[in-house]
């Protein structure tokens, strides 16, 4: 399943607000709200009627919860609403068996639709793909072109 691709803004101020007041709030709250001025939803393709969904951080307390940042969109593509809530995180993981290690699901608990681990982020597939291309052409030419000290191995 591909992952939505909804983006919009993050209110600032209520952001901080919201993660300050969240127990196990970070110490750079500031600066972590600043590297993120607008967010995705980390779902994967859901319908209108679900909200869109965006994990701001994860307290590291006993029993851990993450500060959500959830909206829905207009039709045309313009936030209606949005609410800042905490919520405790998906207790599924799968193991795999080959490479013997676990994945958690990174949503919240009672999530709509896939885990994330069933999610497929259709902007990193692209990103990625783009930074393979641009290997390739960097790495072809350079194996064409024998390099400041032509064909010799050794200066």
């Amino acid at each position: 399943m591909l992952q939505c691709t909804a983006v919009t803004a993050l209110p600032p101020h209520q952001a901080l607000a919201a993660l300050v007041g969240m127990a196990g709030a970070p110490d750079d709250a500031g600066d972590l709200l600043g590297d993120h001025p607008y967010v995705l939803c980390e779902l994967g393709e859901h319908g209108e009627a679900i909200e869109h969904a965006a994990r701001l951080w994860t307290a590291e307390t006993e029993l851990p919860a993450s500060l959500w940042f959830l909206w829905t969109d207009s039709p045309g593509g313009h936030r209606v609403h949005h609410r800042f809530t905490a919520l405790p995180l998906c207790p599924v993981r799968i193991h795999h068996v080959k490479e013997n290690y676990r994945q958690w699901c990174d949503l919240y608990d009672d999530h709509p639709g896939n885990h994330s681990f069933h999610v497929r982020d259709p902007l990193r597939d692209a990103h990625h793909a783009q930074i393979r291309s641009d290997a390739e052409r960097a790495y072809g030419s350079a194996a064409d072109d024998p390099g400041p000290h032509g064909d010799c191995d050794e200066r």
